[in-house]
């Protein structure tokens, strides 16, 4: 007999999570970052890894361009981005808010995990879904390095508290994305869960974290089975209490209560 832990965690079940990268990242180099921190969570988590459709610009002005470096938007008139820059513009926000509805519900995701550019774009999914604005609906987000955006088109996002499971990580000597601005985005949710590290710009996957990940997921996926077999019965009752009708049953027939053999 299996126990109840058990029970509550087939083998076979995970949560898949989109993963969105920083700016100047890809899936690829997102997912090889990562990879530490994917193997603590492996028994939990499958992760889909999308690049931005947009390619950044080079790092130096008439510099090459590499086709690799990608961006969710840009937040400046010469199309580049900065997280601390204010009262911008948001190109190609619109794009890539599509390429995510459409990797969301081909791939039926469950939550979000972003890492800086990537965290404050998951924090806008966050927002639009609350309202009713998106067809991503996350049960739960991931925020590494986030920060609230500052384009004008997105300063009402930040209006009302998002009641959503979130855990956000940030590191105290951070200098891309200070954590002052991390915090400005954790404020943005009801009852965030904040953890922070020692070190600056990058995801924390060091030994004495992953308990902190692997209880964060546990109990996402607990939560996401339970409202899957509550979901479940409610379809039965449904079902079972759908009024009978007697129509195509004058040949001596029962109708049939239910929708299946």
């Amino acid at each position: 007999m299996s126990s109840p832990k058990e029970a509550a965690e087939p083998e076979n079940t995970k949560l898949k999570v989109l993963a969105l990268h920083g700016y100047r990242q890809n899936a690829d180099s997102f997912r090889s970052k990562l990879g530490s921190f994917r193997k603590q969570v492996s028994k939990y988590v499958e992760f889909v890894f999308l690049s931005a459709p947009h390619i950044a610009a080079p790092l130096e002005a008439g510099g090459e361009q590499d086709l690799t470096q990608r961006s969710w938007w840009f937040n400046k008139d010469d199309h580049t981005f900065k997280g601390t820059n204010q009262g911008g513009p948001a190109f190609g926000f619109d794009e890539s808010l599509r390429l995510v509805e459409k990797t969301w519900q081909a791939e039926g995701c469950h939550g979000l995990l972003g890492f800086s550019q990537g965290a404050c774009f998951a924090g806008l999914l966050c927002d639009l879904s609350a309202r009713g604005m998106t067809g991503v609906k996350p049960q739960f987000a991931i925020l590494a390095s986030g920060f609230r955006s500052g384009s004008l088109v997105h300063l009402n996002y930040y209006e009302n508290k998002i009641q959503l499971p979130s855990l956000h990580l940030y590191g105290e000597t951070d200098e891309i994305i200070t954590k002052d601005m991390s915090i400005a985005l954790s404020d943005t949710f009801l009852e965030p869960e904040i953890v922070t590290h020692p070190g600056g710009h990058y995801f924390p996957a060091q030994a004495s974290m992953k308990q902190i990940y692997v209880d964060f997921f546990r109990d996402q996926l607990q939560l996401y089975l339970e409202a899957k077999e509550l979901a479940n019965a409610t379809e039965e009752n449904t079902l079972q209490l759908e009024p009978q009708t007697t129509s195509g049953a004058s040949d001596g027939e029962q109708p049939d209560d239910s929708d299946s053999d």
